[in-house]
């Protein structure tokens, strides 16, 4: 489909066809660009605010708006001057500014967050502000092509609404080319930086094709954005005070990034970073940290722990300690990031005398699994949320029926300082498969609770003290932490289903009551 005149600069109409694309392929080419853009946005946001549905919702409401207004506009631009020219003059300014995105990120961004932790704003407006900085003028841009197109393509009345609907579907199946194409293939092996700037090379072809007599100085926007794309990336984000960034990568999943300290401590941050997910320290098997509370209460229930699970390893803090002081424990690691796992083989010194990983999600990971375990340890955070579907009565009758006699499972909660409310909601569930008097809660933690539930009626205080003393000193003074403190789990919670599990609404109202009245600060 082509337009059939075109105004050019010098004032006379031309046949479009004689020096520009296909309108059709144009139309392609800005529809895989405004979603492929949406998905490079998004995981621009997730170092900084994270993975949230609200950092998503957030996105994709910014990119609608921007499209809407930009239909509105297109279609009246194009009826001012209907040509080829006018066309590609837009989708060069989109092209420049779709390929500036990544770069004015990072300052942006980080100025963004420290203002909004400043003025105590959360997830929502913080990720909203910074979708509509970044992408909505671009995206406004792209959602003018389609209109203009249109009153190009358009010859004749009554041929309107064939040629509408064709470039509106064409448009359409670009973007789904976009979306994939993001997803599975740019962001994972090029980068989100080398997207954007994929994507505005894409447009800044397409614009040069329809322009006649300033095609050559154009020609300027591509050649800068091919050495951009071959210039090297850097690092996403730097260091905090004391610690180097050794390893960063953008995997399918999400953004991580290891920091090792002077004195050689190392942690693994996870998209905005606002929670540690692993910590190596050399020479120790053990943290301070919650770590060591989820290896001391795998032994709230069996004594002899012949196979254990880890759902949401991470680079492996607890699945190393636990090889290291039970050696003859089978323990299946699952973590659903498998360049997370190599990481943590790497700098987390991840290794056991019988330690199987898994690349897998837990839940699907555990249908499939027949293997009776004595301990399930689920810690599958995406800070500051838990996926909703490891927080339902369907997750936990699950994780019941994979419990050999006696087993135990351990889940970590963490939650703002001050808030109970998600511990409650987890606790009712739990109760749901494994009965109101077998469902204990550890305090361990500022901000980390640690919820267990048993499979008989031995008490977890009582099975703690009883294995402490033949384990070394270390482990043995965290095992009587735990069991000075192990007591039964509050109640008052929701019980959440797969069906319905407001998990993240619970977190982030819980987060806006921390910073409203200041608690836990």
């Amino acid at each position: 489909m082509t337009a059939q005149l075109d105004r050019t600069e010098g004032g006379t109409d031309q046949p479009a066809r004689s020096y520009s694309l296909p309108l059709g392929v144009v139309v392609f080419v800005t529809g895989s660009v405004s979603l492929g853009a949406e998905i490079a946005a998004t995981r621009l946001l997730e170092p900084w605010f994270g993975a949230s549905t609200i950092v998503w919702a957030n996105t994709i409401a910014v990119v609608l708006v921007a499209l809407s207004v930009g239909y509105s506009i297109g279609g009246r631009l194009a009826d001012r001057d209907p040509s080829m020219a006018g066309l590609s003059r837009i989708i060069l300014v989109a092209s420049v500014l779709i390929a500036a995105v990544p770069f004015v990120a990072n300052p942006f961004l980080r100025a963004s967050v420290d203002a909004f932790d400043s003025l105590s704003v959360g997830t929502f407006a913080g990720s909203l502000l910074g979708v509509m900085v970044l992408i909505a003028v671009p995206l406004l841009l792209v959602g003018a092509v389609s209109p203009y197109a249109v009153r190009l393509a358009v010859d004749r009345v009554e041929d309107s609404g064939r040629v509408a609907g064709r470039l509106y579907a064409i448009s359409t199946f670009g973007s789904l080319v976009g979306t994939f194409a993001a997803a599975l293939v740019l962001i994972p092996f090029v980068g989100t930086r080398r997207t954007f700037l994929v994507f505005a090379l894409l447009l800044a072809l397409a614009a040069i094709a329809g322009l006649r007599r300033h095609r050559l100085p154009a020609l300027i926007v591509p050649a800068l954005i091919l050495v951009l794309i071959a210039l090297p990336t850097g690092i996403l984000k730097s260091g905090t005070a004391g610690s180097t960034v050794i390893w960063e990568k953008e995997t399918r999943y999400q953004y991580g990034r290891v920091l090792q300290a002077a004195d050689g401590e190392r942690t693994l941050e996870l998209n905005e970073g606002q929670a540690v997910h692993s910590l190596y320290r050399p020479g120790s098997y053990l943290t301070t940290g919650y770590w060591d509370q989820q290896l001391a209460l795998m032994w709230a229930g069996r004594s002899d722990l012949r196979s254990v699970a880890i759902l949401g390893s991470a680079a492996g803090t607890t699945a190393r300690a636990l090889g290291h002081y039970s050696p003859t424990t089978h323990i299946d690691a699952v973590e659903i990031d498998k360049a997370v796992t190599q990481a943590g083989r790497k700098y987390f010194d991840l290794q056991a005398p019988d330690l199987q990983t898994y690349a897998d999600d837990a839940r699907p990971w555990l249908e499939r699994t027949t293997t009776k375990q004595d301990a399930i340890v689920i810690d599958a955070y995406r800070q500051p949320y838990i996926p909703f579907y490891l927080t339902t009565k369907e997750f936990f009758a699950l994780v019941r029926d994979r419990l050999a006699p006696g087993g135990v499972v351990v889940v970590n909660v963490g939650q703002p300082a001050g808030s109970t409310k998600l511990e409650k909601v987890l606790a009712a569930t739990m109760r749901t498969a494994f009965g109101d008097d077998r469902v204990y809660r550890d305090p361990a933690q500022r901000t980390n609770t640690l919820l267990v539930g048993t499979t008989d009626d031995t008490e977890p205080a009582d099975a703690l003290r009883a294995k402490a003393p033949t384990l070394p000193a270390e482990v043995e003074q965290v095992l009587d932490g735990s069991a000075s403190r192990i007591e039964p789990a509050l109640t008052g919670g929701d019980v959440y289903t797969d069906d319905k599990a407001p998990v993240e609404w619970l977190v982030d109202l819980s987060l806006a009551k921390v910073a409203e009245t200041g608690e836990g600060r």
